[in-house]
């Protein structure tokens, strides 16, 4: 199972850290050992003092695809969940300066939440869901799939060109403004469209 990420796919994301848009979508990688386990916590690690929430829509892949056209995207998916990329910002913002790659900051372990999914047959239009992040029950990120830069079947379509894609990969599709550090003793709580997904706590 892979787990691709997108980077930078809301204007007002990237606005609040000061960064350029890109004219293509950025993707970089996280391992399966950066998965939180069931029921588990998240652990803030030793070597970052500024780990950032970022939640994010996901797209299971539901079939082997390469090369898909895009008219042909929605066939390759049926489910969408919600999830947290945890960011250290701190090890990002030095690796970026030294024009490093993020893996460091990006796919440590248990750096990936991965909650619940709704059937795509549960959703009015994949291009108009409303998701939300509540850090200890106050909403601190709130997003809608329309305000994408790259919607989700583009982005299917542009995955596939460089990776084969295969059933169970997922697709972290950006996060939304309001990303913010995490504490030891917080909660936090997905949702779409008013459905919880994911409750975390923070250790």
């Amino acid at each position: 199972m892979k787990i691709i990420c997108i980077g930078q796919n809301y204007v007002d994301h990237i606005k609040e850290l000061s960064n350029k848009k890109s004219g293509s979508p950025l993707i970089f990688m996280k391992p399966d050992s950066s998965l939180i386990s069931k029921n588990h916590p998240f652990i803030i690690p030793s070597f970052s003092d500024n780990i950032h929430h970022e939640v994010e829509l996901i797209v299971k892949i539901n079939r082997l695809g390469k090369h898909i056209d895009e008219k042909f995207s929605h066939k390759y998916y049926d489910e969408i969940g919600l999830g947290i990329d945890f960011t250290a910002r701190d090890l990002q913002t030095d690796l970026r300066a030294k024009g490093h790659p993020w893996e460091k900051s990006k796919a440590f372990d248990n750096s990936c939440l991965v909650g619940g999914f709704l059937k795509k047959s549960q959703l009015n239009d994949v291009n108009n869901i409303d998701f939300e992040l509540k850090k200890n029950n106050k909403v601190v990120q709130k997003g809608n799939s329309e305000k994408m830069i790259w919607k989700i079947d583009y982005l299917i379509s542009y995955v596939s060109k460089y990776f084969t894609l295969k059933i169970g990969d997922l697709i972290f599709t950006g996060t939304p403004s309001g990303v913010g550090k995490v504490d030891s003793g917080d909660n936090l709580e997905g949702s779409i469209s008013g459905e919880r997904l994911f409750s975390l706590n923070i250790k």
